[in-house]
């Protein structure tokens, strides 16, 4: 089982991250105080290289859109990229950048070779497998692809960390509901976990478990910390694997099963999940919760249905009204896609999404009500 320890040094690392939205000009915080704000926050991070500028800033509205409290967005990116994120999101209207702060670091991989990482799978994807090293200060965090868009707030996710068990650190859905169908069962030449694998586009973390655990591997006879274990595990596996740093968690938490928490496919959902017929039956209960339209499906004519979702969400004007100017909008292209089988389970798609801005809705209208009723 996973063996916590008592206190782990990491080493030092010379990240800088830039800050938009936390503080005033010349205004500093006290470290207790920064700290005392990042245990309010919901910590969600992200990894940006090369065109995923617009793709990422739109998962990060719709994180904005709907949440209830704070965000800490922690976003690792290329040096390219940095002042492009740093002018967008200041051009945010204040109502919404005051729900979140950000943090914009470097991409640095803190063990074995720099290229080799940055080459794995996809530019700068493996930079996830490095968050518990460079994010020290942080105990628990939600990591997502850019291509993810949150359906329902974050804080719903979040409270997901509560039902860890006192083994678990980590928290992912299944690769496939199927696995007669699933590419791990079928085509995986390394271990993985499970019957289907898991999926790491939608990723809840506590850190601190992550940084204080050994961790059982196919390297030596005994545990390994997460920092340890990384490169020898890549280099013994760097042949086998297709999906890159996704297929190392897969094997992590293979020789580790006690340590994931494994979450229903509403959680990250994917066109996986309709595109051969509906297999999500959570969301079919309770409607999607993240959708994830991976295979660049937001950027193509394949899924028309997570295309429409992603555009709607995009044009959005933020101080608009949700109903008329994003709910009205969806149900209207949904309408065009019928033609394909995840267009004909709409419900499936608006069923969480409604929810979400009917409670936005009320919370406003209370605000508003509270308002005007001081004496």
């Amino acid at each position: 089982m996973c063996l916590l320890l008592s206190s782990l040094y990491l080493g030092e690392m010379d990240l800088k991250p830039t800050q938009v939205g936390a503080k005033k000009p010349g205004e500093q915080k006290h470290p207790k105080e920064a700290s005392s704000s990042s245990l309010q926050c919901m910590h969600l991070a992200v990894v940006a290289c090369g065109d995923r500028l617009e793709e990422t800033l739109i998962m990060l509205k719709s994180a904005v859109l709907f949440s209830n409290r704070r965000l800490c967005f922690h976003i690792f990116a290329e040096d390219s990229l940095k002042p492009e994120f740093e002018k967008k999101l200041k051009e945010w209207p204040s109502s919404y950048t005051k729900k979140f702060e950000s943090n914009i670091y470097p991409i640095t991989f803190s063990v074995g070779n720099a290229q080799e990482w940055k080459k794995l799978f996809k530019p700068c994807a493996a930079q996830r497998l490095f968050l518990p090293v460079i994010l020290k200060d942080v105990d628990s965090l939600l990591y997502v692809d850019t291509d993810v868009l949150f359906l329902r707030p974050i804080d719903d996710i979040w409270h997901l960390l509560r039902e860890f068990n006192s083994t678990q650190l980590a928290a992912m859905a299944p690769e496939h509901e199927i696995p007669k169908i699933g590419w791990y069962s079928r085509f995986a030449r390394h271990p993985y976990y499970g019957t289907t694998g898991v999926n790491s586009g939608v990723m809840l973390m506590n850190l601190t478990r992550i940084r204080s655990t050994q961790f059982k591997n196919s390297l030596i006879p005994g545990g390994l910390t997460w920092e340890e274990m990384l490169y020898p595990l890549y280099q013994k596996y760097k042949n086998y694997i297709t999906w890159g740093d996704q297929d190392l968690l897969n094997i992590i938490f293979y020789f580790n099963p006690e340590c994931l928490y494994v979450f229903p496919c509403q959680w990250n959902y994917r066109p996986d999940h309709c595109m051969y017929g509906s297999n999500c039956r959570g969301a079919e209960d309770e409607g999607v919760s993240i959708l994830h339209g991976n295979r660049g499906v937001y950027h193509d004519d394949k899924q028309p249905t997570f295309k429409a979702l992603y555009e709607v969400i995009r044009d959005f004007p933020f101080e608009d009204n949700l109903f008329q100017s994003l709910y009205y909008p969806l149900q209207s292209k949904f309408l065009d896609t019928v033609h394909t089988l995840c267009g004909r389970i709409p419900q499936v798609f608006l069923k969480q999404i409604e929810k979400t801005m009917k409670k936005v809705y009320e919370n406003r209208v209370i605000v508003y009500l509270g308002a005007n009723h001081r004496y």
